[in-house]
């Protein structure tokens, strides 16, 4: 990708965000009649930010890829942007000032034999490990049983992003499935602001472009978020309601893999839930591996 194509990054990300600040969040008149620019205008967010409408007009266009940090900043504080969506535009224009960006490189999706064997030492509790675009690369039985139905689909199809939009269980599975989808969408934003090169991104990206209004919509606000401890609600099939716990950490030595494990109190129903889908998620395994090893006749 070019210089002018990153600067184009940063003109994306900008306009998306000025038009979702309305003239009320920062303390400006509406004025009278109906306005034609949703969220506030060029010149309007130029002013607040202590720059010129021609700079920040070139800015949006892409004409201007190299703002200084102090600009960067006073563009952040005029957008009302929260801490991690001002390290990502502050990546944004660092990028855009670069004039021979490094090639990307194929991520690897290998996981070492010491994290799979730390999947197994996690049980009962799900676990399960993730490259930079949710695909699941490796996980214990509860792990993959978490998500209802995902076992079905092929090794190399299992992407949390897909499941979300396009496995007909997701809406039911997630109670917040409204909030959980939007995180996923801010965290592919995320890295297609840092890397748009990235292969296996845009190959994603654009299945669900495609196969997806959800996404298609969601992908159009360039919210941005990172990874981020918590708990999760699952209405799951086949061992009902569930809340749990969950840490993501990042996996030294890879190319962004990242280890997702799920906890629940020893004396809840949700870790006997818990134990539950580590059962089923065996049986499942166990089926499986012996149905494969049948001769072809019998099968």
């Amino acid at each position: 990708m070019s210089s002018d194509q990153h600067g184009n990054e940063l003109a994306r990300f900008l306009r998306a965000r000025r038009i979702q600040v309305t003239p009320e969040q920062v303390g400006l008149p509406t004025g009278p009649g109906l306005r034609r620019t949703p969220g506030l205008r060029r010149e309007e967010l130029a002013t607040l930010a202590g720059v010129s409408i021609d700079y920040y007009t070139r800015l949006e266009r892409g004409k201007e890829t190299r703002p200084s940090p102090a600009v960067v900043d006073s563009l952040a504080r005029a957008l009302r942007l929260e801490t991690d969506e001002h390290k990502h535009l502050r990546r944004l224009a660092a990028r855009a000032a670069r004039t021979a960006p490094e090639p990307p490189t194929a991520p690897s999706r290998a996981v070492r034999p010491g994290v799979q064997l730390l999947l197994e030492n996690l049980r009962p509790g799900p676990a399960y490990v993730l490259s930079r675009t949710l695909d699941i690369l490796a996980a214990n039985p509860g792990g993959l049983h978490l998500y209802a139905g995902m076992e079905s689909w092929p090794v190399k199809q299992r992407n949390l992003a897909r499941y979300y939009f396009l496995h007909p269980a997701a809406r039911d599975l997630f109670p917040e499935w409204d909030t959980r989808i939007r995180g996923c969408v801010a965290r592919l934003r995320a890295l297609a602001g840092t890397d748009p090169d990235a292969p296996d991104l845009a190959q994603l990206v654009g299945e669900l472009l495609l196969k997806s209004e959800d996404f298609a919509r969601l992908w159009e606000r360039y919210d941005v978020r990172p990874h981020r401890p918590g708990t999760k609600h699952f209405h799951h099939p086949q061992v009902g309601d569930l809340t749990l716990g969950y840490q993501s950490m990042l996996l030294e030595g890879t190319s962004g893999h990242r280890l997702v494990a799920y906890y629940a109190d020893v004396a809840s129903p949700d870790h006997d839930a818990m134990v539950l889908l580590d059962m089923l998620g065996t049986q499942h395994a166990s089926g499986a591996a012996e149905h494969a090893d049948l001769p072809a006749h019998d099968q």
